[in-house]
This record gives C-alpha cells, structure tokens and sequence, in this order.
C-alpha cells in the first residue's frame, strides 16, 4: 500500500541562510498560483504573536525546492518480533521537512534502520514530533517511509508513531479547500496561499494520495511518554482543545472529521503559534501544560533551535555554513526539550534516545 522509501545516492545539500525564498512557481498561474506579487518580500518573523495571529505571511524562510530524490528500496520481510517485558528504548525525531535523505541517515546513524532502510531496532519505541512535507524535496517520501517503519516496528514488538504538525494541517487543508476563502482573523485568506508561502512543494501535491490524506488526519496532537510529554508546537494552544490528552486528540480529530474550513484554519493557526515556552514566564508556560496533562518535561518540534537561540542570520548573509546544531536545546529552567534542529536551514535533523543524560 504505501511505497517503500530508503537510503538512495548521497546528494550535496547546498541550501544555506540567503537560499530561503518562495519557490519560483509560486508565481505561476494555474491551481498552484497564489495571491503575492512579484518581487513581494514577506515580513520578518516576529518574537511573539498577537491573539489574533494568522498565519497568512510567511511563518519562517523556505528553502528553494531544488531536484526530488526518489529514493526507493525493495521490500523485505517483516523482523521477527522479540520477546520482553520491557519496553525498548525510547527515540524522538525533530522535523523532517521532506529530507528524506538526512531522515534516513539519522536514523541509520542511531541503529533504528539497516543500509537497506528497513527497521532493525526490534521493541525500541519512536515518535515523530510532527511537520514530514514542505520546504524540502520529498515529503511525500518521508510520509511513505514513517508509515512502512510503523508496520515494521509493530511486527517486531517495538513502535513507529507520529504527532500531528501544523504543516500536516497546513498541507490538509491546502488539499481539501485550496483557495476557498477562510475567515482568518485578518482578512481573508486560503490554505492554498499559506501551504505555498510556507515551502510547500508542487511534487508533494501530486503525489499525495487518499491513504496520505487519511494517516495524517488520524494523528495525536500529543502524547506522554515516560515522563516525556511530545507535542508538535511549543504553546498552551493545546490547552484550547481539552483538559486531557485524550480530550485533545479526539476534539483534533473530530474538527478534521467535521470537514469546515474555518474550523480546520483556526487548529492550524493556533499549532502555528509558537516561542511560548521562551524568555520571561516560559517555564510556567510548560508548567501549565505538564499540570494539565501529566509529565515532567515537554518535547517539542516547531521552532528551529537557532531561532529559539537567536543565531539565525539575514538573507544577505555571505555566511554559507549555516547555524551549528549538534543536538537539542533544554530550556525553559529545563523543563523544555526542543528538538528542531533546522534542517531547512543547513541545520541538524535529530533523532534523540529519551531521558536525555543530563
């Protein structure tokens, strides 16, 4: 049902911090064009965001679409599932943002996949945080792999699972209702306009099949884990949507069940606002979540690490390095995990072992 997706040919990612603009067909006519003008230039991400933010602009840089890497293994038998009582250790993998080639060879890297990109990590246990397509050539490719290794990790005793982004409400929405006006707080606008503002890539909407559509809009908002409460996005938005973690992720499915654009539009707004668990009153931000839904710290996906460290640089840079991310960020009198590591910005994709050894 789904295709398999593996390690391919090593490709050179250049992308570097002036590479980030809106893809060249976004100026196209056709059922992929939008509302921005030639020569627009989006305005810069702000600190904080008002009440009433809506994501019509550019949330962060998009990094030119460049080539597709179809990567493609064969398939292989399902592992024979192992024996214990104890569950296997636990991973989470920051955002992937269609790298398919940096996912594989991260997980690669902490054992979780063979060379042929097939799960060899027998009852270990990993979560996605959320955000597998835009900004990057193969989200479509990221999907069909997470969704292959959930199957090969139920069949050898561990677990594959994945959390519910703001990009995977973003590229929904842009599928079901394209331009159809939505009532976005401030003004009107369409998910068809945010989905190609925010990196989205003409390859991911052609590939995109129902049985994409139907694993996306099934996912959790969120998640305890061994003490490890994982969410997407870091903000108390969440605390919109139930006071449990149950009540949240059947109220988020039933919004998308209920199939209303507005409704949809405003989940994605809120999972789009971000830097609550930063500067002053951060930590009791997190506290206020851990309160609610259990856990003792909070991981999170979102916002790219340098941007929550503040070493992100200008388009004009002639820096071509790119911020250096050697693992997550702990934060928020380190009761916060952020596990962006800014793959679309020359960064780190990371997979982690949970608790972190610190």
């Amino acid at each position: 049902m789904t295709q398999g997706a593996g390690q391919g040919p090593e490709v050179e990612r250049t992308a570097t911090l002036r590479d980030f603009r809106v893809p060249a067909y976004v100026h196209e006519t056709g059922p992929y064009a939008h509302s921005m003008l030639p020569g627009e230039v989006a305005p810069a991400l702000a600190e904080t965001y008002p009440e009433e933010y809506t994501p019509t602009q550019r949330d962060l840089p998009v990094i030119n679409r460049g080539d597709t890497v179809q990567v493609h293994v064969d398939p292989a038998a399902l592992p024979v599932p192992q024996s214990t009582d104890a569950p296997g250790p636990l991973f989470v993998v920051g955002d992937v943002h269609g790298y398919l080639d940096e996912l594989v060879a991260a997980l690669q890297e902490k054992g979780l996949i063979d060379s042929a990109g097939n799960w060899c990590a027998g009852t270990a246990r990993l979560w996605f945080l959320g955000d597998f397509t835009d900004r990057g050539p193969d989200g479509i490719g990221v999907i069909d792999l997470v969704m292959r290794l959930s199957a090969e990790a139920a069949a050898a005793g561990g677990y594959c699972k994945a959390l519910m982004g703001n990009h995977e409400l973003l590229l929904i929405g842009a599928k079901r209702y394209g331009d159809t006006p939505v009532n976005s707080g401030a003004g009107t606008a369409t998910f068809q306009a945010a989905w190609l503002l925010n990196g989205g890539q003409k390859t991911d909407m052609d590939r995109l099949q129902d049985h994409h559509m139907q694993w996306m809009a099934r996912l959790d908002a969120m998640e305890e884990v061994d003490g490890h409460l994982l969410v997407h996005s870091d903000t108390t938005a969440y605390l919109d949507y139930g006071d449990s973690i149950e009540a949240v992720n059947d109220t988020v499915r039933e919004t998308l069940t209920r199939n209303d654009a507005d409704e949809v539009w405003d989940l994605f707004r809120k999972f789009t606002k971000r830097f609550s668990f930063r500067d002053q009153g951060g930590a009791d931000h997190v506290r206020s979540l851990l309160d609610t839904y259990g856990g003792t710290r909070i991981v999170h996906g979102h916002s790219p690490i340098p941007y929550l460290l503040g070493e992100v640089g200008s388009e004009e840079t002639e820096d071509s390095t790119g911020p250096l991310i050697e693992g997550p960020h702990v934060y928020a009198e380190g009761l916060a995990i952020a596990m962006d590591g800014g793959v679309t910005m020359a960064g780190k994709l990371l997979v982690q072992q949970l608790p972190l050894d610190i």
